[in-house]
């Protein structure tokens, strides 16, 4: 196996938080209670958090005990979901509904108000009347672990006295997480990513490869390194960052650039006769995930272009990260790499975790005809370099 260097400790969150997190992540999309707390100036906040989307009956029961008889659990959902409800919202990217009758709530009837693709007057139930509030710290954190859950961004809270976290943590077998663990996850786990497999793999176009595979010490998704003949470590390297895209890269999905951008990339650097690196981050639809790429997608059919539908579902345009990508590299002893890319986002990301780009090197192919509006999205919105 390839001698690569170890790791530096560099994440700031205790490997038992990332292993918490990791175990929160699966607990939600079960449908199952996690806690949250958050601190901001001073105020500790925390909340009992379930997601929106396997919510059942019992976990909506389960949480609205948490609550109390005098309270009802809060829905958070994505500033464009309450628009579309009818709620006029500032800035504040995420909001706070909670109902003003607690007969009429149902596990039902809250997946409704959260579903971006349901139309208001296509919601059976309707929305209820009932207040709307700006989130506390606890709250946003927990949106963003439904994110990791590749869940569609919307939970259930109900909230929680401090005192209250270590009883119902105890009686009910719960996880508490902090706020920071949970928005720092993505980058430390990256920082724990070590080799643990390694195999010759002849492709198409470049015979002489081997795929590396990557996991973090929380045991969460591997990354892939796809290097391909024997790049030169005293030179910068020639590479291309590509996202996971099963539609593109597995069934040929025309919608996307994705497919032929990674066979580009493996002829291309084949061809350089210099040897390079594709580096295949497990990030499907920029960082949402499979399902919600293809919820975008229903949406794209209405009329939504790719970055409005990320966004109408309650994600940013782009929720990648490019830690792994730059700890992959470091562990094979690169440090200088010339980027396949029309992105610059991608030399920003690898540059803000020491990664030197030397070079863009240009990686466009011609419209197929569905994905010329995906194309054009990309250039007039995202900075593409076409």
């Amino acid at each position: 196996m390839t001698q690569l260097s170890a790791a530096p400790v560099q994440a700031n969150i205790p490997a038992t938080d990332l292993v918490t997190v990791s175990r929160a992540v699966a607990d939600l999309r079960r449908g199952e209670i996690v806690l949250v707390q958050g601190q901001v100036n001073g105020a500790v906040h925390c909340v009992a958090v379930i997601a929106a989307e396997p919510l059942s009956d019992h976990g909506l029961s389960r949480l609205g005990d948490i609550a109390g008889p005098d309270a009802n659990p809060a829905i958070i959902l994505p500033r464009v979901r309450a628009k579309s409800l009818g709620q006029a919202c500032k800035d504040d990217l995420f909001i706070a509904f909670v109902s003003a009758e607690k007969s009429g709530v149902t596990a039902q009837s809250l997946a409704e108000i959260a579903n971006p693709l349901l139309d208001l007057d296509a919601m059976p139930s309707g929305v209820p009347a009932g207040i709307w509030r700006p989130i506390n710290m606890a709250e946003n954190a927990a949106i963003r672990l439904a994110k990791l859950a590749r869940l569609l961004p919307a939970v259930v809270t109900a909230p929680v006295t401090p005192e209250q976290l270590e009883t119902l943590a105890r009686g009910q077998n719960l996880l508490v997480l902090q706020s920071e663990s949970i928005n720092g996850y993505e980058n430390a786990s990256a920082a724990t990513l070590r080799p643990v497999s390694e195999a010759r793999v002849p492709l198409e176009n470049a015979e002489n490869a081997k795929v590396i595979a990557f996991r973090p010490d929380d045991g969460g998704q591997e990354h892939l390194a796809i290097v391909i003949d024997e790049p030169a470590k005293d030179q910068p390297v020639l590479i291309r960052l590509h996202s996971e895209c099963f539609t593109g890269d597995l069934i040929g999905s025309l919608r996307c650039d994705c497919g032929p951008q990674l066979r580009g990339a493996i002829a291309e650097i084949a061809k350089s006769g210099k040897g390079g690196i594709i580096l295949y981050l497990r990030q499907e639809g920029r960082g949402i995930g499979l399902v919600n790429k293809l919820r975008a997608y229903a949406l794209q059919d209405r009329g939504f272009d790719t970055l409005d539908a990320n966004e109408e579902l309650g994600f940013d345009a782009d929720e990648r990260v490019y830690r792994p990508a730059a700890e992959m590299l470091r562990q094979l002893g690169f440090g200088k790499v010339r980027l396949l890319t029309n992105n610059p986002e991608k030399l920003s990301g690898l540059e803000s975790w020491g990664v030197t780009v030397s070079e863009r090197v240009p990686h466009k192919f011609p419209s197929n005809g569905h994905n010329a509006f995906y194309l054009q999205t990309k250039k007039d919105r995202a900075g593409h370099l076409f």
